[in-house]
């Protein structure tokens, strides 16, 4: 399978760069994610929870990141085993370009083979869910690495509500939300 895509994230390329070799970031970012352990600056161990059409698996997997160029990229080269339900191998070019002082295209080119029970899927379903969980993958780490200002603000401002009243149906069914006026007649 090969794939292959950009994605434009509001801040720096420097920024960017740190959030790519962030653990934290990447366990919040990455679709499934359980564990997330870095082993050096270059090795990562992942366990991630997948389901492919109706495949459940927990993936055990090994991550190196090798050609190193700071902050420009970096390629990624992996392998998982899920059981029974098969293994992954692959490698991620991975480029940031600036596109203004607070902007950053980061481009992807993917080379992945997949065997076992997965591989008995069809192209069709894997490359669809493939290209789901990158779009969730970069839909994640563009709000860790850049939220956008409306949605902080949000944020913020149900924090500050938060302790007052509970919201939404959760809220109603517990007792919280906003509570109708007793009209004495």
């Amino acid at each position: 399978m090969q794939m292959t895509d950009s994605q434009r994230i509001e801040a720096s390329r420097e920024k960017v760069w740190e959030a790519l070799n962030d653990p934290e970031v990447l366990k919040a970012s990455i679709p499934g994610c359980e564990e997330l352990t870095k082993n050096s600056d270059t090795e990562l161990e992942a366990k991630v929870k997948l389901k492919v059409g109706p495949v459940k698996a927990t993936f055990g997997g090994k991550v190196t990141l090798n050609d190193l160029d700071p902050p420009n990229g970096y390629t990624i080269e992996g392998e998982g085993s899920g059981g029974v339900a098969g293994f992954t191998r692959g490698a991620a070019k991975v480029s940031l370009e600036e596109d203004g002082p607070d902007a950053t295209i980061l481009t992807y080119e993917v080379d992945a083979k997949i065997g076992g029970k997965l591989a008995q899927l069809g192209s069709r379903l894997i490359d669809s869910t493939a290209k789901r969980l990158a779009g969730e993958f970069f839909t994640n780490f563009g709000e860790h690495v850049a939220p956008s200002a409306p949605e902080a603000e949000v944020v913020e401002a149900e924090a500050a509500d938060a302790p007052a009243e509970k919201k939404g149906w959760l809220g109603g069914l517990f007792g919280g939300g906003k509570k109708e006026e007793e009209v004495v007649g």
